[in-house]
């Protein structure tokens, strides 16, 4: 009994054919590419999973002057989709793809989705607000008067996106405001 637990834990760090065949098909990654990230997750990983205090870890080296923490929880919970409290390699190289390498409609549903806490397909303005803050804690950003302040910027970017009228954003009005609005663009997907 303990053996095939080990086999089995011992062959999920290892690329299958299908496996490879469905990130290809989902990602714009090459065979290549795909291997080279896979051996860099297990070096990060060795035991093939990512847990939250890693997920924080690994951002704190991109936004050293900040505090990754609040914002890492909203996007940890994005990334771990099947809720087991770990984000695996497919579910790592998806979330990296979503986020670099897709069209901006798919970055700004990837946005939705880590915005949407209750998962109830609709940003209100305390969801909205606590995101900005997290936001601001991964850039080191302190100065939150004024234009600045998390709640007043997410009731403006309500306010002028919210065409339903209903103080909350679904996923097409986001997508669509976001899409029109050159600075929430910017701050929402830098690379596009």
């Amino acid at each position: 009994m303990g053996g095939k637990g080990s086999k089995k834990a011992r062959a999920s760090l290892e690329l299958t054919p299908k496996e490879i065949a469905m990130l290809k098909a989902n990602t714009k990654f090459s065979e290549k590419e795909i291997r080279e990230w896979h051996a860099g997750f297990l070096r990060d990983c060795p035991n093939g999973k990512l847990d939250k205090k890693k997920f924080v870890d690994v951002y704190k080296q991109f936004y050293p002057q900040g505090k990754a923490d609040s914002f890492c929880k909203y996007a940890f919970n994005t990334f771990d989709a099947n809720n087991d409290g770990t984000i695996d390699f497919d579910e790592f190289l998806l979330a990296i793809a979503a986020t670099s390498q897709g069209d901006l409609d798919d970055r700004l549903e990837v946005a939705f989705e880590m915005y949407d806490v209750s998962g109830d397909g609709q940003i209100d303005q305390k969801e909205l607000a606590n995101l900005i803050s997290a936001m601001y804690d991964l850039v080191g950003e302190s100065d939150r008067k004024g234009d600045r302040d998390p709640k007043k910027r997410a009731a403006e970017i309500i306010t002028k996106l919210d065409v339903g009228g209903d103080k909350k954003l679904n996923k097409q009005e986001f997508i669509a405001g976001c899409k029109n609005d050159p600075v929430i663009r910017r701050m929402l997907a830098p690379n596009v």
